[in-house]
C-alpha cells in the first residue's frame, strides 16, 4: 500500500516496483543515488543557464563567459541554432530529471525527501555561479527549483 503521509523507515519503493529497499544498506545506497541525481540536476540547470547566457549575450559580453569552444563561432546563425538546440535538449533532460525527483519525493519517505533537498542544496552550492541569477530570468516549468 502506498503511503499518503510522511513516514520514516528503510522499506521504500522508489519510482518503479523493482526499486524496493529491504535493508538499511539498500536504503542508504538509494538515498545516496537520490542525493547524487539531485546534485546532477543542479549541474545541468547551471549548464542550461550558461547556454542561455551565451545565446542572449552580445559578442562583447561573450568574453566574460568561459566557453572557449563556442566563443569564436557565435557570429554565425548555425552556431546560434546549435546553442539553442543544445539548450532545448538540456531543458528536456533537466525537466525529466526534475519530474523523476518529484515522483521520488512522492514516495513520502522522510529520508528520500531529505536526501533530495540536501542534494539540490549541495548542487546549488557547487554549481551556481555568482551573478547569474540576477542577469537571467529563467523560465523553468519544473517545480523542483
Amino acid at each position: 500500500m502506498m503511503h499518503m503521509t510522511f513516514y520514516w523507515g528503510y522499506k521504500v519503493t522508489l519510482l518503479i516496483d523493482s526499486w524496493k529497499t529491504r535493508s538499511w544498506t539498500g536504503y542508504a545506497l538509494s538515498l545516496l543515488a537520490c542525493l547524487l541525481v539531485s546534485a546532477f540536476y543542479q549541474y545541468l540547470e547551471n549548464r542550461r543557464i550558461r547556454l542561455k547566457l551565451i545565446l542572449s549575450s552580445k559578442p562583447s559580453q561573450t568574453l566574460q563567459i568561459r566557453t572557449p569552444l563556442l566563443q569564436s563561432n557565435l557570429d554565425g546563425e548555425k552556431a546560434r541554432l546549435g546553442v539553442k538546440l543544445a539548450g532545448a535538449i538540456l531543458f528536456g533532460v533537466n525537466s525529466a530529471i526534475g519530474y523523476l525527483l518529484m515522483l521520488a519525493i512522492m514516495s513520502f519517505n522522510g529520508g528520500v525527501f531529505i536526501a533530495i533537498v540536501v542534494g539540490l542544496a549541495i548542487g546549488y552550492f557547487f554549481f551556481s555561479s555568482e551573478g547569474e541569477d540576477v542577469s537571467v530570468v529563467v523560465d523553468n516549468s519544473c517545480a523542483c527549483s
